[in-house]
């Protein structure tokens, strides 16, 4: 970015930074977003907090209740052939 390209933006006496409409809505940063701060080697870097925090499969592994009968293995079998049929002729 070009020194006449840049943005500039000034820290209040309460440490508030006003950041440019053209960069929230670039962004899709509106009123209340949480941002994490970090300090780099360059200057400070803005970025999103995620909406969920991180997880893995171990951790919501079978938090989803079923509303049939539970499958038998040859059924559940069946039914991955018969996607994997579809997804083929797709």
């Amino acid at each position: 970015m070009g020194l006449q390209e840049r943005v500039t933006t000034i820290v209040s006496t309460k440490g508030q930074v006003i950041l440019p409409k053209a960069i929230r809505d670039q962004r899709h940063w509106g009123a209340g977003t949480r941002l994490i701060v970090e300090e780099t080697a360059d200057g400070v870097l803005l970025k999103s907090m995620p909406v969920f925090a991180p997880t893995d499969i171990d951790a919501v592994f079978g938090s989803l209740r079923s509303t049939g009968p539970a499958l038998s293995i040859d059924a559940m079998n069946a039914l991955i052939a018969d996607e994997a049929r579809r997804r083929a002729r797709d």
